[in-house]
């Protein structure tokens, strides 16, 4: 049993990532069955695609399960989960037996769920975990609300944690909270990769007129955690027609994006999300992709997936991001420019940088390593012995 609460076509790095790790299980244990619990498209509402509650491909059943409508509010959020957690009970009921629980997780409620159901099965349990939830909240959340709610959270977490038999972190930078949690719980570092669309399909470098600004192209969500709200404006209005932004996405401060934006619309464009094969072509126009994380200490842990996916383009990149992203970007990808997030004056700086070398690089060393189909290869074969020295 596989659990996910992003699964295609839904847009998001949780999906991205279950799916290509199922596949890399199909061809390496192609006698292997997956049954897949996840819910209907709702990333984004703006994006949101029809798929059929019951998908079978081979040896793989997706059930998707079908949440009430929600923004990407938590309380919105929360209210999703929940009916993701009761109908996926109701399912696993009808359904297995089954050899063993593995969830890839974000907010920690799926891994949560993933524990509540690996325990009700007595199945072991292998945990993928791309954020660390109680450790983001407490900067995220309003101070009232983090203090309130912080011990319910992190002895769920604890829980969670030490209940897995084996757990992979897609950053390192997580890896000695991890290890302070559940001391005696297996630990792996398979990271975010590139898929083989961006490895076979690199785009294009279009041709710009001299006298243009140039482009900036962000492409992800648009919410809290990546803080965009507290840098573009303020870059906007003090380079004005020196440079174009253009923000491919949505999130949770879309709207406060864009009421600050308002009185610079001539150089911020702001657009929905669009399906991958899109995204090249809006990389082919880009001078510079554009990464940012809040300024806030738990996102000095993570390693974002966007990385990836911008190193394959060659493109220059400016990332406002600090602690372990920041040390990765610089010792492993060429033609980026890092600085503190937030700060408007270090992005300027960067901008100005970069702006002299938009031609693209080759980062060969850098996408061979990182190619997901490799690291999922691994992955696959780890989860696998773990399924193989439980049963």
């Amino acid at each position: 049993m596989l659990l996910s609460f992003y699964y295609p076509p839904d847009l998001c790095a949780g999906s991205f990532r279950c799916s290509a790790l199922v596949k890399a299980l199909q061809e390496a244990l192609p006698e292997l069955e997956i049954d897949i619990l996840t819910t209907q498209p709702n990333r984004y509402r703006e994006s949101s695609a029809s798929a059929p509650a019951l998908e079978i491909t081979g040896n793989v059943r997706v059930f998707r399960l079908t949440l009430p409508e929600h923004d990407s509010g938590m309380h919105d959020q929360g209210l999703a989960f929940i009916a993701y957690a009761r109908q996926g009970l109701r399912a696993i009921r009808s359904e297995g037996p089954y050899d063993a629980v593995f969830a890839t997780s974000s907010r920690l409620m799926t891994a949560s769920f993933a524990t509540l159901v690996s325990r009700r099965l007595d199945l072991p349990l292998y945990l993928d975990i791309r954020d660390l939830f109680a450790d983001t909240m407490t900067d995220v959340l309003p101070r009232w609300m983090a203090t309130a709610f912080a011990p319910v959270i992190r002895a769920l977490e604890r829980w969670t944690f030490q209940s897995a038999g084996r757990i992979n972190v897609v950053s390192e930078g997580f890896a000695d909270y991890v290890r302070q949690v559940a001391p005696s719980t297996e630990l792996r570092n398979f990271t975010n990769g590139i898929d083989d669309e961006f490895l076979s399909a690199s785009p294009g470098r279009r041709p710009r007129n001299a006298d243009a600004p140039p482009l900036i192209v962000y492409a992800g969500n648009v919410g809290e955690g990546q803080g965009l709200h507290r840098i573009i404006p303020e870059v906007a209005r003090r380079l004005g027609d020196r440079v174009r932004f253009r923000v491919i996405g949505h999130g949770g401060r879309i709207q406060q994006l864009r009421a600050q934006v308002g009185d610079v619309t001539a150089n911020v464009e702001l657009l929905p999300p669009v399906p991958r094969a899109e995204l090249h072509s809006h990389y082919a126009d880009a001078d510079i992709l554009f990464l940012h994380l809040n300024d806030y200490p738990a996102f000095r842990k993570v390693l974002p997936s966007k990385i990836f996916e911008y190193a394959a383009t060659g493109r220059p990149i400016a990332a406002g991001v600090a602690g372990y992203s920041a040390q990765f970007i610089r010792e492993h990808v060429e033609n980026a420019q890092v600085f503190p997030p937030c700060d408007v004056d270090g992005m300027i700086e960067a901008i100005e940088i970069l702006s002299d070398s938009s031609a693209p690089v080759d980062r060969s060393p850098f996408l061979e390593r990182y190619a997901r189909r490799r690291i999922t290869t691994a992955m696959a074969h780890d989860v696998a012995q773990f399924v193989h020295s439980n049963h």
